[in-house]
């Protein structure tokens, strides 16, 4: 009697041929099957309390692991409750797999149970997205999905799986499981003479600089920035937020860069992040250059083009083999040591003012505060993971903090990724401190997965900065309409550290400078998930230029 496989059994055995141990989920009628079907492989699921918390897991998990990460939903709301947070992990260059359940093939068109157009809804937030139509395809559809996202600009990739698929059988003998390469990146190469002429222009600049995307700043890219900077003596600058080339931890950066004199973007967009390179944000006798995967971003640079003196010098290929091609080729450093130094002393300034900041009010804290008592807990280790979500008050800690690593919510912009991101932080570093930082807004998105924590005994500490405030949009209308015309901005002084507690976490409560070196203490060695709520001023995230 022959053996079979459900369409259940041909993904979670694909899954783990692929090397994935784990999957972050909600449970759902349409992909129980999978949920069965992972017993059998040894896969854990690490289960959710809202889908887009296993989207942004699955998010900071490829970023911080060097693998893809895998978020298993089920179909109809469970697949768009999670689709937004696609968005970020897009923009952020974040190689995940979103796997959802579906209506059934035999029932479309019909008004099946939970039916929903859900690869179109999520093809804009995607590198491609589509719906398995055959269970003889089923495990190629999850290798070309897995080869996609790690290929070329990395990013999210959907497929959507018909339940009625789950369920159909198929001779185990006709399922043979894709080939090892099936799921490895597919190079762009940089072909070695254009990585010579490439490395030409560079060398004969005075103050060159190489601008990389977020990727850059992921685990998968290990130690590309280093190699390459030290390699080719020229400057290399990772931009992965919102705010470009003014973003908090690059200091005066914006300053050095209106000074180069030649620019490559090595796989960073000239996008909104760079000022669409618009002068005097780059001079307009600077020489461009670019090596970018996608055709678009190559078209970008040549709408940008007639601003400046030069043509750009383009080529197509990814960022991880145009690197390598790029060292091979840089036979001599670049000679420029001062200009080295003008750059890395402009990244490093902070105003000297920001020693002596203290909270406005007898029960607030000053950011600076806050994150002065942090950092000595990041030290600690070498291997600290920190985790920036959006916000005013997380801004700061991307200015001030610094950790052997480092997950933000990247240049989508988006909040609310703070509480899953370090839950998969700590899954990728269990043996390390996870200090996420939040603001009171950003923490509302998914307070619930203190619970996941618990249940899955992942401690990490959630520093809250608690202003009572929607305080960027609350920054933005005291700018342009005064003071006298806010609205919808008010928050209450909610103890989120007593929810935390309900939950089963830590929670310790700071309104005095005094007392929050003690309280983060406390919370780190709980061993639990803790929330250190802290009342803090309503600062504008920090601005910094030079006197």
């Amino acid at each position: 009697m022959k053996s079979t496989l459900r369409g259940a059994d041909v993904v979670a055995r694909t899954l783990a041929h692929a090397g994935i141990e784990r999957l972050f989920s909600l449970s759902g009628n349409h992909i129980m099957s999978i949920y069965d079907a992972t017993l059998d492989t040894g896969i854990d699921i690490v289960h959710v309390r809202h889908e887009a918390a296993a989207v942004h897991m699955a998010d900071a998990w490829a970023r911080l692991s060097g693998e893809a990460g895998i978020a298993l939903l089920t179909g109809g709301p469970g697949h768009a409750n999670g689709v937004s947070a696609l968005f970020t992990a897009l923009s952020s260059e974040s190689p995940i797999v979103l796997i959802s359940g579906h209506a059934p093939l035999s029932q479309l068109g019909s008004g099946a149970f939970q039916e929903m157009r859900q690869a179109d809804i999520a093809e804009p937030l995607t590198k491609a997205s589509w719906v398995v139509s055959e269970l003889a395809t089923l495990g190629d559809a999850i290798g070309r999905a897995l080869r996609i996202a790690v290929s070329g600009r990395p990013g999210p990739v959907h497929i959507s799986v018909p339940d009625d698929l789950l369920d159909a059988v198929i001779d185990t003998e006709a399922f043979p499981l894709p080939p090892a390469d099936a799921f490895k990146r597919v190079p762009q190469p940089l072909p070695a003479s254009l990585a010579k002429e490439f490395m030409d222009i560079l060398g004969a600049a005075k103050r060159p600089l190489i601008l990389t995307g977020p990727f850059a700043a992921t685990r998968a890219a290990g130690d590309m920035v280093n190699t390459l900077q030290d390699a080719t003596g020229v400057p290399v600058v990772t931009l992965e937020s919102p705010r470009g080339f003014n973003e908090p931890c690059l200091g005066a950066f914006a300053e050095v860069l209106a000074t180069a004199d030649c620019v490559l973007l090595l796989g960073k967009q000239p996008d909104f992040t760079l000022g669409f390179l618009k002068p005097p944000i780059v001079d307009k006798s600077c020489r461009l250059l670019q090596i970018d995967p996608d055709e678009t971003a190559l078209q970008r640079m040549n709408a940008a083009a007639p601003a400046f003196e030069h043509l750009p010098v383009q080529f197509r290929a990814d960022a991880v083999s145009a690197t390598e091609a790029l060292v091979a080729q840089a036979a001599s450093r670049h000679s420029g040591a001062a200009w080295r130094d003008e750059v890395a002393q402009a990244i490093h300034y902070r105003p000297a003012e920001w020693e002596t900041a203290r909270g406005a009010h007898q029960n607030s804290l000053h950011a600076v505060e806050v994150c002065a008592a942090i950092q000595p807990l990041l030290d600690a280790h070498p291997d600290a993971v920190l985790i920036c979500d959006g916000g005013e008050f997380s801004q700061w800690a991307q200015a001030c903090l610094q950790a052997g690593h480092r997950v933000i919510n990247g240049p989508a912009g988006a909040i609310g990724a703070g509480l899953p991101f370090a839950m998969a932080a700590r899954l990728a570093y269990p043996d390390s401190p996870v200090i996420s930082i939040m603001g009171d807004g950003s923490i509302g998105f998914h307070l619930a997965e203190f619970d996941t924590a618990v249940r899955h005994d992942l401690p990490f500490v959630a520093v809250v900065g608690n202003d009572a405030c929607w305080n960027a949009e609350y920054q933005i209308q005291l700018r342009k309409y005064g003071p006298e015309r806010t609205v919808g901005c008010e928050l209450l002084s909610t103890r989120y550290d007593r929810v935390a507690e309900v939950l089963g976490g830590h929670g310790e409560y700071v309104t005095n400078a005094g007392a929050l070196a003690d309280a983060l203490r406390k919370a780190n060695a709980s061993g639990k998930p803790a929330c250190v709520n802290i009342a803090v001023d309503r600062t504008p995230a920090p601005v910094i230029r030079r006197q």
